[in-house]
């Protein structure tokens, strides 16, 4: 997987609440611990805190120490081959734990578990339970299960289940930033795809409890929210008498009046769901982010068929248009799939001028990984030689760097609002953090006396093409 290389998130009359953290208990107070990894997109890292949820309310309690673990949990991605080849190592090396600690269990969780059960139970024997995205309500009884020596096998995927009555344990929390799912599964069917196997069909969650959850975070002092689904834009809850629908620039709204010092961001959007209605809501609310993620992953309109993405490149370029016209300043990513199936140096010369004409602030870029189960391994041939599918993505990395940098230098100059979230990696006499268009800046921390969960001005003064370098300028609203 190819990422561009961001480090990466100002002030008020507030501060920063102490926020709850799961690994700072009583040791007296769990009789076992568990220990979970996470891989993949941002949903599973969600689902990892109901998770924890739910073994913390079945007398299990959160550890990072993994030798204190009797049960260990790996949260899988199935998006890519090498994905799963890292999992599937981490697996062989918790194998050797569980050698050393008697009665240790090993399970794996979410797509991977969903895709590869029997593989991992019977024929690896790397694991003691697989459960899938749907099914983690099972837990406690599938490691009841898997005590007595049998495997514990739920991945069974559900119509309905939204874990909306969970509260989420934040793990690994800053206190500054939450995810707060609001829907699950995806009804889409991109060829390349597997989630729509693995984590079921498209639903919605419960609108009352999501607002619910949003507005404990902020006044546990969390100062930003970001709102998760495979297509948030196809958000749609309606209450069980049928009387009362919340569309997603709806539900947008409601979480931005909780208070102008809560900011909200959103992934993922699919360009053919994104609405005017959305984005004149962005417009209207400062505190909604002017960042959106639109996915291309390709800008030929037959490989755009063949991934059965329901748009043309004209028209996403449209889009594009659209965005800049109602929110000029917004900050807009994308993701791109080099060497799709038949896909030819033409088609990809036209990835590269759709990139250049939505000059994206950044991307994820990867070359096509032919995924068991989809629809294009049924339908076609991953004829792509993969000398040729790396060769294109370098050449698509390359351009995007140039975008981001492109798009970075024009910000120099400027003052941006920053919320702090945490050091610099690189030097921690720098606090970094993230402006309204999700670009990292980090500035020194001098003598300003300043936290994380601040929000503070920041003077932009030069960029990499990852990253935004300033000063701390003090400025009132």
């Amino acid at each position: 997987m190819e990422l561009m290389d961001l480090e990466g998130k100002v002030q008020d009359e507030t501060r920063q609440g102490e926020a709850f953290n799961p690994f700072i208990n009583d040791p007296n107070e769990y009789k076992k611990h568990f220990y979970i990894e996470s891989y993949g997109c941002a949903m599973n890292f969600a689902d990892s805190e109901v998770v924890a949820s739910i073994l913390q309310q079945n007398g299990f309690g959160a550890t990072k120490n993994l030798e204190e673990a009797d049960l260990i949990l790996v949260n899988t991605c199935s998006i890519r081959e090498k994905a799963e080849q890292t999992i599937r190592k981490r697996l062989t090396e918790f194998r050797k734990c569980k050698e050393k600690k008697s009665g240790l269990l090993v399970g794996v969780l979410g797509c991977m578990a969903e895709r590869l059960k029997s593989k991992l139970l019977e024929e690896e024997k790397l694991v003691d339970l697989v459960v899938g995205p749907d099914a983690y309500r099972s837990l406690p009884i599938l490691i009841e299960e898997a005590e007595t020596g049998q495997k514990a096998v739920n991945v069974l995927l559900s119509r309905d289940e939204t874990y909306s009555d969970i509260a989420p344990i934040r793990l690994d929390s800053n206190g500054v930033s939450a995810f707060v799912s609001i829907m699950r599964g995806c009804n889409n069917m991109c060829s390349f795809c597997v989630v729509p196997f693995t984590r079921g069909r498209e639903r919605s969650r419960d609108a009352n409890s999501i607002l619910a959850e949003s507005v404990d975070l902020f006044n546990r002092g969390y100062k930003e929210i970001t709102l998760l689904g495979q297509n948030v834009d196809s958000y749609y809850w309606r209450d069980e008498l049928n009387q009362h629908c919340v569309t997603f620039a709806e539900l947008l709204e409601k979480i931005a009046m909780i208070s102008p010092l809560l900011r909200v961001r959103f992934s993922t959007s699919h360009p053919k769901d994104i609405t005017d209605e959305v984005l004149y809501t962005i417009a209207k609310h400062k505190n909604i982010c002017n960042y959106i993620h639109l996915p291309v992953q390709s800008g030929n309109n037959r490989v755009l068929q063949l991934m059965n993405r329901t748009y043309t490149r004209e028209w996403y370029m449209a889009k594009i248009n659209r965005i800049r016209e109602i929110i000029p300043d917004c900050g807009i990513s994308t993701d791109i799939i080099a060497g799709f199936c038949t896909e030819t140096e033409e088609d990809h010369q036209q990835t590269l001028e759709i990139m250049q004409y939505s000059k994206y602030d950044y991307g994820y870029m990867y070359f096509y990984s032919e995924r068991p189960g989809t629809l294009a391994s049924k339908r076609f041939e991953d004829d792509v030689p993969e000398e040729v599918k790396k060769r294109r993505l370098t050449e698509i990395v390359d351009l995007q760097y140039q975008l981001s940098l492109r798009s970075n230098q024009n910000d120099v100059g400027k003052t941006f609002k920053i919320l702090i979230d945490g050091e610099s990696k690189k030097d921690a006499d720098f606090w970094k953090g993230r402006n309204d268009q999700n670009k990292v800046a980090v500035f020194k921390k001098g003598k300003h006396h300043l936290q994380i969960g601040d929000y503070v001005f920041v003077k932009i003064n030069s960029c990499t093409k990852g990253t935004l370098l300033g000063e701390f300028v003090n400025i009132s609203e």
